[in-house]
Order: structure tokens, then C-alpha cells, then sequence
């Protein structure tokens, strides 16, 4: 069996993810330049070489964690659930809050783009962004697609979600509820500002949203 096909394996997935899960936790509490390798090694218990077989070294290690922070995170925001639009623009907004909360580490690395200029970062951040806005759309109208008037006013209102939820990690308040509904709000005065320009993107009602 070649490294590849050992790597596919249940055993191999399995203990890739209890690396991960140690590497968010690591990365939480301790910055990137001052985590070695061997200090990954000893805090998952296992050959520092095993860690190196995985993912080749500590930026590739690194760079899976965001991969995969980055995912957990479009996954959240997504889980709609057949819900209503009003519903499903809600569940967006608060999964993605309760991940940023519980992942803070790893959040501020997508949204800020990581460990100083990294390009890779980056463009995790950027397509992570993407798709955020993708399930906007979707949520509010139904359709994966943004004319320009929609997509730059949207671009607008994730900026200022990722500005908002930056500042509510670092001082946490006010609380969770407040926030969503506060972000919410916002998309809502940002949907009927689209339809004014683009009615084939009817927002909700202002008791609905």
C-alpha cells in the first residue's frame, strides 16, 4: 500500500482529524512562530514524524487547518434546513456567529487572511467569501447567482459582518442574540436597497426581516 492509498484509509482519515482537532487548539493558544514541530508532536502524543507524513510540514499542517476551519465554517452557514427565506437568512447569520465563537483561532485567520501576507490564506479567505455569498443568495432569493447592483452591496454587508464579529470576539458582548439580530437587521436594509435597483430580487417585509 503507497502512502496515498494508506493516507485513504479509515485508520489514516481518523487520525489526520485527531491531528487537526489537536492543531486547533494548539493554534488557539499559541502563536504560529512559536509552535515547533516537536511541540505539535508532544501535544498530540504521537512521532513527530508522523506529523511530517501527513502534512509535510508545519505551514502544510497549518494550511489544513484552515482548509478545514474553513469548511466547518460554509457548513454551518449553510445548514439550512429547508427553512423559510426569513428563517434561512437567520440560521445563516447565527451558525455562522456560534462557529466563529467556538473556532475563534481559526476564524480570525480566514477573515484576516492568516500568519502575516499569506497568499494561500488568502485565497482560502477569498473563496470562503465567495461562497458566503452564495448562500446569501440563496437564502434570500432561491438562486446562487448575484447581478452586480446585489453582489456589491452584499460585499458591503459581509465586510461589515466580519468587522462586527471581530470586534464582539474581542470584547464579548453584547451576546449572541443581539449581534444576530443587529446583522440581520442590516441585511435586511441591504435587501430592500437591492430591490430598489434590481426587482427580480424582492427583499422581505420589514416584519419579516
Amino acid at each position: 500500500m503507497n502512502d496515498s492509498q494508506q493516507r485513504g484509509t479509515g485508520r489514516g482519515r481518523n487520525r489526520r482529524a485527531e491531528l487537526l482537532a489537536v492543531g486547533r487548539k494548539l493554534f488557539a493558544d499559541t502563536s504560529y512562530d512559536a509552535l515547533s514541530m516537536d511541540d505539535i508532536a508532544r501535544q498530540a502524543g504521537v512521532a513527530k514524524g508522523l506529523v511530517y507524513y501527513y502534512f509535510g510540514s508545519k505551514r502544510g499542517y497549518y494550511l489544513a487547518i484552515i482548509e478545514e476551519s474553513a469548511a466547518e465554517l460554509l457548513q454551518r452557514a449553510g445548514a439550512t434546513h429547508d427553512l423559510p427565506p426569513a428563517g434561512r437568512v437567520r440560521h445563516t447569520v447565527d451558525g455562522y456567529l456560534r462557529y466563529a465563537r467556538r473556532h475563534q483561532a481559526a476564524y480570525r485567520a480566514i477573515v484576516t487572511g492568516g500568519v502575516g501576507f499569506d497568499v494561500e490564506v488568502l485565497a482560502i479567505r477569498d473563496r470562503v467569501r465567495e461562497e458566503l455569498l452564495t448562500t446569501m443568495a440563496r437564502a434570500a432569493w432561491g438562486r446562487g447567482d448575484l447581478p452586480p447592483v446585489a453582489r456589491t452591496a452584499l460585499v458591503g454587508w459581509l465586510s461589515a459582518v466580519e468587522g462586527v464579529t471581530l470586534d464582539w470576539l474581542r470584547r464579548a458582548e453584547p451576546s449572541r442574540d443581539v449581534v444576530c439580530s443587529l446583522l440581520v437587521r442590516a441585511l435586511g436594509d441591504a435587501l430592500r436597497a437591492i430591490e430598489d435597483h434590481v426587482p427580480e430580487c424582492p427583499a422581505p417585509t420589514r416584519a419579516e426581516l
